[in-house]
């Protein structure tokens, strides 16, 4: 017990250090975790062999990651998905798995390693890369998705891996017994997990697979809800939390009783469950145990490289590392160029996925196990998988390097020849753009547009709107646009860094321009109100403000009272804006001011004085017959409506 407690310390220990210190030199937790695990393991020698045994434990994150993402895709979407799973990635496994085995092949390795070592190495890491996805917000990108179908695709390739690997055995061949079962080598990878088709002949093993998968989607079609309802009698909450785990390790069990992958289970009962009112319950309680599990799991990976069998042979397995890096890298980029993605998805998709994956790991035991691979090779090739996963958020970094050095170029792009002036210049046509110019444009009034991204602007001239590509701030395309006869001008443009700079060079070219701003923020409003803006808009204030005024009508206030209360609290905040942006000052953090913070706590104060003296001012008029309350509900009926 004593010994399992000071692991768990270390472990623990080492990610609540690395991570943060990894995020925050930007990095990412992955790279952090992965470092965490080589301080603890080969550098300081803290962790020893039972990193083995905490990697299969772990592995269950994958498992819970799956079934995650099952959960937000629904079976119409992964329907619409097919062509992606069959056909990119299909053709990656299949062209990866071709070009890995012909290069072992020419590196004098036998026909039969080379075929195992292309298995192996074809896959990526799906840990990795969905967490780092997922932590960039880059998941529901186009070349998010092609990567998901990708990754999704090579778990369900394990499968007939795992079957065509006994083939390649030598030591003990796969064998036909006299009533037609197949036999073959101890499968290792199983951990002790009694098998149902063990021994079972050819249609005996799909029937059993067949039925397993069938147990699994009408178990979560006809069971859930029950089961679920009979523990919501026990009003026990964390019986929510052990109902999902066993959930997932029940099906991850019983898919490897078949054989089968059980993050491919997971992932298929997810998706059973998509539709389901218990979808956000399942998830709630499932995340904090994924991000746990896939940090330790990364740890296991950085403690497990072996620096001793590393520095035998140092020079020839970095540039193996990089060669399976490029080759895959190479076959992704030609397929994402054959399905067309944009650039900047296809970067994301050639570098995600250059790297080979923890279910190498799996494959690599199996084969030691069946005598596929010989020890030495096997040693070589975990080596290529750990490194290849340490370099991959490094290729993340390279990534958003390469897409920073695409926008410059495509800024740097030469600018429309601006041949119209307008009353209103829009600087930025994005999704706030769009509507402000669609409004004064509908109201009578010209306007010029302006925006750094060229695609947007091609995509805006397609729906009829002409708009002229160039970077708003520079001084001679405002000229050209009109900057010194123009009565408004509209700032909209991303980065609140540029959209600050733009506003403090427009009021000093002219004093008596009206200029809107959006801000990202409240902090941003006090930056542009100290550049100069007139009327700044926080982007999701209003919205913000009327959803909020629908929470009041269904909390029991009329249609008056709720719009009431907005329109007093849009007054109360603006003005309390206006005299906070007085105090604010721009080097010294808002923590910090006190003057501001006091001033702060006093309107919120204010504020809920009048809302008080408003509801007895209220109270008071009904009690006096209402006429006041009816005169102004009256007032927001149609005219004869309210006369009658």
């Amino acid at each position: 017990m004593e010994s399992f407690l000071f692991q768990a310390t270390i472990y623990l220990g080492a990610a609540v250090i690395a991570v943060p210190l990894a995020a925050r030199l930007g990095l990412g937790s992955v790279l952090g975790y992965l470092l965490a695990g080589i301080v603890i393991g080969p550098v300081f020698g803290l962790v020893g062999s039972e990193s083995k045994d905490v990697q299969h434990f772990a592995e269950f994150g994958v498992v819970v990651m799956l079934f995650l993402i099952g959960l937000e895709l629904e079976p119409r979407v992964l329907w619409r998905m097919r062509a992606k799973l069959l056909g990119l990635g299909g053709l990656q496994v299949i062209l990866t798995v071709a070009a890995l085995s012909g290069l072992a092949y020419l590196m004098n390795e036998t026909a039969r390693d080379s075929i195992a070592i292309g298995m192996i190495l074809a896959l990526s890491s799906t840990a990795i890369v969905l967490q780092t996805l997922s932590e960039k917000g880059l998941v529901q990108t186009a070349g998010g998705r092609n990567v998901f179908s990708v990754l999704l695709t090579q778990d369900i390739a394990v499968i007939p891996m795992l079957a065509l690997m006994p083939l390649l055995a030598v030591a003990a061949p796969m064998m036909i017994s006299p009533d037609g079962s197949i036999q073959r080598a101890a499968d290792d990878t199983h951990h002790g997990t009694f098998s149902l088709v063990e021994g079972l002949p050819g249609w005996g093993v799909t029937l059993v697979t067949v039925g397993a998968i069938a147990v699994i989607i009408l178990a979560g079609v006809f069971l859930t809800r029950p089961v679920f309802r009979y523990i919501h009698q026990a009003r026990i909450r964390e019986m929510y939390t052990a109902l999902a785990l066993l959930m997932v390790v029940a099906i991850a069990v019983l898919m490897q009783m078949v054989g089968l992958s059980p993050a491919l289970g997971t992932f298929l009962a997810g998706v059973v469950l998509a539709n389901s009112e218990f979808k956000h319950e399942l998830e709630t309680d499932l995340e904090p145990f994924k991000g746990l599990l896939l940090g330790l799991f990364f740890i296991t990976v950085g403690a497990g490289f072996d620096f001793q069998a590393f520095f035998g042979d140092p020079v020839r397995i970095v540039l193996l590392t990089f060669l399976l890096i490029a080759v895959k890298g190479g076959i992704l980029y030609g397929l994402a160029r054959i399905w067309r993605l944009k650039p900047h998805d296809r970067w994301l998709f050639t570098l995600s996925l250059g790297q080979a994956g923890e279910f190498g790991f799996v494959l690599i035991s199996f084969a030691l196990g069946i005598g596929a691979l010989s020890p030495a090779l096997a040693q070589k090739l975990l080596l290529m998988i750990a490194l290849s996963m340490l370099i991959t958020p490094l290729l993340f970094i390279l990534y958003e390097y390469r897409t920073r050095k695409m926008a410059s170029e495509d800024e740097t792009h030469d600018a429309d020849d601006i041949d119209e002036t307008g009353t209103v210049i829009i600087a930025g046509i994005g999704r706030f753009g769009q509507i402000v110019n669609r409004l004064v444009q509908s109201a009578g009034f010209s306007t010029v547009v302006l925006d750094s991204n060229l695609e947007t602007v091609q995509t805006m001239r397609k729906f009829g709107f002409k708009g002229f590509f160039g970077d708003p701030t520079r001084p001679d395309l405002l000229k050209a646009a009109g900057i010194a006869e123009a009565k408004v001008l509209v700032v909209a443009v991303d980065g609140r860094d540029k959209a600050t700079a733009l506003v403090r060079y427009a009021r000093q070219m002219r004093d008596d321009i009206h200029i809107v701003a959006r801000a990202r923020d409240r902090q941003h409003v006090y930056e542009l109100y100290a550049a100069g803006a007139n009327d700044i808009v926080r982007e999701l204030f209003d919205s913000s403000l009327r959803a909020g005024r629908y929470a009041l009508e269904n909390l029991g206030l009329s249609e008056y009272e709720a719009a009431e209360a907005e329109t007093m609290f849009y007054h109360h905040d603006r003005g309390m804006m206006k005299e906070l942006a007085t105090l604010w000052k721009p080097d010294v953090p808002t923590s910090k001011n006190t003057a501001y913070l006091k001033r702060a706590k006093e309107l919120n104060s204010d504020l809920e004085l009048s809302l008080a003296s408003k509801e007895e001012a209220e109270a008071e008029t009904e009690s006096k017959g209402g006429i006041g309350r009816r005169r102004s509900d009256s007032a927001l009926l149609p005219k004869d409506q309210g006369d009658a």
